[in-house]
């Protein structure tokens, strides 16, 4: 049994200048985090000429190709992996909040498949799996900026090339910084979830017809900004970066944002917050804020009476950390 785990992530900005409509263009840009929420990918031989697959649903098939699961159905077709085999997955957090847990699992899935076939994947060439899998085979119309910081992990700038190559700039911070960093973030799923393909879809048009490319091109150039706030602890200064790029990101394209998510932002400013975002391709999931620490209690609570009054159920203060490691084989025996 193989047991791999890799990391969700929190995105801060450049988010969209990872599509190849914009970057065979211009160079993009994101600066993200991994935090200490995983998916865990489980991967068995079995003596059965059978393929399992456990999720959400239950699949037992006799060859990958009659999988309705996508991303498992691909990787084994690529590797050549026919039977035998049981594959489970499960996550700390639900899908579809803009935490990156789709590509995290294909991450997962890349560096288990490959180490039972003998063979060990470093984190770049995980992440690159990954990209291939999900944009390549599977044809989701996303970015790499997911695969690479759930691989990689840490705090890092990536810098996404015209010819489809990736540059990993670390951000070094001590552990008080780290802290310190930690104590100013909310992070706050709103109880919507949502498919990001439709509105990926849609900002990969507007960005191939040209209408997006000027607003990329400012929020990949605030990517530089924003680390250098990061490394002078100027944290309300980060909140307006943010807060800017969310005003960019809703340009994008028309299902980014909604009159609930406007509303909950709008209440989380009016109690104190300086600025954030909503995380992964808009629409719902979470919102993350730079908050200072003494009001971080009160705009959570605005945030929880908000989501109430709109019927979200489901919507809670997520409290993380983030953590240096990436994809990682947790058991293997």
């Amino acid at each position: 049994m193989i047991i791999v785990r890799a990391p969700l992530r929190i995105s801060f900005v450049g988010g969209g200048t990872d599509l190849a409509a914009f970057y065979r263009k211009s160079p993009g840009r994101v600066i993200s985090g991994a935090i200490d929420k995983y998916v865990y990918v489980t991967i068995t031989r079995t003596p059965f000429q059978k393929v399992s697959v456990r999720y959400s649903i239950g699949e037992l098939v006799d060859h990958p190709r009659e999988l309705q699961h996508n991303r498992v159905r691909e990787a084994l077709l690529d590797l050549g992996i026919g039977s035998g085999i049981e594959i489970s997955s499960f996550s700390q957090l639900p899908g579809q909040t803009g935490l990156a847990s789709s590509s995290a699992f294909s991450v997962a899935l890349i560096k288990g498949l490959h180490a039972l076939l003998g063979k060990k994947l470093d984190p770049t060439a995980c992440a690159e799996g990954a990209c291939r899998l999900e944009i390549d085979l599977v044809k989701e119309p996303i970015g790499k900026q997911d695969q690479y910081a759930s691989a990689i992990g840490g705090l890092n700038v990536f810098q996404f090339d015209r010819n489809g190559s990736v540059s990993i700039e670390p951000v070094f911070l001590d552990y008080k910084h780290i802290i310190e960093l930690e104590n100013h973030l909310l992070l706050f799923f709103t109880g919507i979830v949502r498919e990001a393909s439709s509105v990926l879809l849609e900002q990969r048009k507007n960005t191939r017809d040209g209408s997006n490319v000027a607003t990329l091109k400012k929020m990949a150039d605030s990517v530089h900004a924003f680390r250098d706030g990061l490394m002078a602890r100027d944290f309300k200064e980060l909140g307006g970066i943010l807060h800017e790029g969310w005003t960019r990101k809703k340009t994008l394209a028309g299902a980014v944002s909604n009159p609930v998510i406007d509303d909950l932002y709008k209440r989380a400013l009016k109690r104190g917050a300086w600025g954030g975002k909503i995380l992964g391709a808009g629409g719902g999931g979470c919102l993350l804020l730079f908050v200072d620490p003494n009001k971080k209690e009160q705009v959570a609570g605005e945030l929880l009476s908000a989501a109430k009054k709109h019927g979200l159920a489901d919507a809670a203060v997520i409290p993380f950390s983030f953590v240096q490691s990436g994809v990682e084989i947790i058991h293997e025996r």
